[in-house]
């Protein structure tokens, strides 16, 4: 088992540039800056006082000194204690981030108001990592120095949590990172509560091959670190491990590219038994729009995705991607009472309209997490909290009962979900047991 820390990848990323805008039918475009500048507006102008609503029925219990809680400096007063909120409101990762950013303020304002985390009141400071890796990296830097989080919320993509990592490693900071990922790291300054690769890319692609007698593969991906390394463990294992099969096809695009009509041409050609996707954020919208108007009908064709949730849905339109499989480990349909109470408490806070991803489920369970974490250790200082995190259970998250191992991932159960023209998803497939976290499996490094 490795030990903390250790990375098996570099912290590269492979594009810098900014990413570019993603062209959408005029309607669509209208529609989907409207509903971006709305939620935009609400999340920014969302700070701790106006969850009073949700506060107003709190009776906070008698709280141990101050002093017996926090022995390192950090933002923690009798009455108080300060988080950080550090994701993408703006630039091309905006439609995949903000649901998390939403979640993370539900769990606060339910956790607030329960009672809070030992006696104390949940502050957020939210800052914008606006799609850009080194912003993420500044932001972090000041969130812990400056602001003294006791713990951070945040990242989306794997580069920006590459460019955050050394800072949190700095400042001995904690960030609860919500993204399914390639693996191959952890951490002692991260708490994962997304998938690594075993439980979505190897689960997913064991699930297609022999359900959909699979031999021929077509990848695809964003450009830069989790699709890359994605796809390089997805062939390894189609190759090495899927018997009888072989990749046809591997193609990578700048983030924000909205030019695939070539790449759609190739596969309509090699006709591959399963397309698999991994395009990030805005892109999403152009690649299934242009996959639907070439005539490739998903409920036809075998396409599987491990990054395409509800939210990004909402901006994709349910029409463009009906049919499509999916690998998480949760969507918003799951018919359990845990996951009904979140969605209907989701929607009260952000509206009805609002959906709930695998990422923004995700991102909800990190505040819950951390505020048993510190129950547990009795004390805010973080060395403390991480010691005390591994073996940490929340018996009713959303997604069902998950708990904290000593690697810093979660048990898991995996799911394979099929996308309606609702926007949702029908859940097809559930592994019968949680999962055990490997970021680190044997042959794919």
């Amino acid at each position: 088992m490795p030990t903390f820390r250790q990375s098996r990848y570099c912290h590269g990323v492979y594009r810098h540039s900014q990413p570019k805008v993603v062209a959408l039918m005029p309607d669509k475009k209208t529609h989907l800056l409207k509903l971006q500048a709305s939620r935009r507006q609400m999340l920014t102008g969302l700070s701790a006082l106006s969850l009073s609503p949700f506060l107003s029925r709190v009776a906070y219990a008698d709280a141990p000194s101050t002093a017996a809680v926090n022995t390192t400096g950090l933002a923690v007063t009798d009455d108080t204690v300060t988080v950080g909120i550090l994701h993408s409101i703006t630039g091309t990762m905006a439609l995949s981030e903000i649901g998390s950013v939403e979640a993370e303020k539900l769990a606060i304002a339910q956790i607030n108001e329960s009672g809070g985390v030992l006696g104390r009141k949940i502050k957020f400071i939210q800052e914008d990592g606006a799609s850009d890796w080194p912003t993420f990296a500044e932001k972090a830097r000041k969130l812990l120095e400056n602001d003294k989080c006791a713990s951070v919320f945040g990242c989306w993509t794997s580069a920006s949590r590459k460019a955050v990592l050394p800072v949190f490693e700095q400042y001995n900071g904690l960030l609860y990172y919500p993204t399914f990922y390639e693996g191959l790291e952890q951490s002692r300054n991260v708490i994962y509560t997304g998938q690594e690769a075993t439980q979505q890319i190897l689960a997913g692609l064991d699930w297609i091959s022999k359900e959909k007698n699979a031999k021929t593969y077509y990848l695809l991906g964003s450009d830069y670190i989790w699709p890359r390394t994605a796809n390089k463990i997805a062939r390894k294992h189609i190759e090495n491990h899927l018997k009888g099969s072989r990749v046809v096809g591997e193609e990578y695009f700048p983030l924000g590219d909205s030019q695939f009509n070539s790449v759609i041409n190739k596969i309509k050609l090699m006709k591959p038994d399963v397309i698999y996707a991994i395009i990030v954020g805005g892109s999403n919208v152009a690649f299934y729009k242009q996959l639907k108007a070439a005539g490739l009908d998903l409920s036809k064709h075998n396409l599987m995705t491990i990054s395409v949730t509800e939210d990004e849905i909402l901006g994709i339109g349910g029409e463009n991607i009906a049919g499509a499989y999916a690998c998480m480990k949760y969507f918003q349909s799951i018919d359990t009472p845990d996951n009904k109470k979140f969605v209907a408490a989701f929607k009260k806070m952000w509206g009805e309209k609002s959906v709930i991803g695998d990422v923004t489920q995700a991102a909800y369970l990190g505040p819950w997490l951390w505020k048993l974490a510190v129950e547990k250790s009795g004390t805010f200082d973080i060395s403390k909290v991480i010691d005390a995190s591994p073996g940490v259970e929340f018996k009713n998250a959303p997604e069902g009962y998950v708990r904290i191992h000593k690697n810093h991932h979660l048990w898991s159960k995996t799911l394979v979900g099929r996308a309606r023209t609702d926007g949702q998803f029908d859940v097809i497939y559930e592994t019968p047991e949680l999962m055990e976290p490997n970021p680190f499996p044997v042959g794919y490094q």
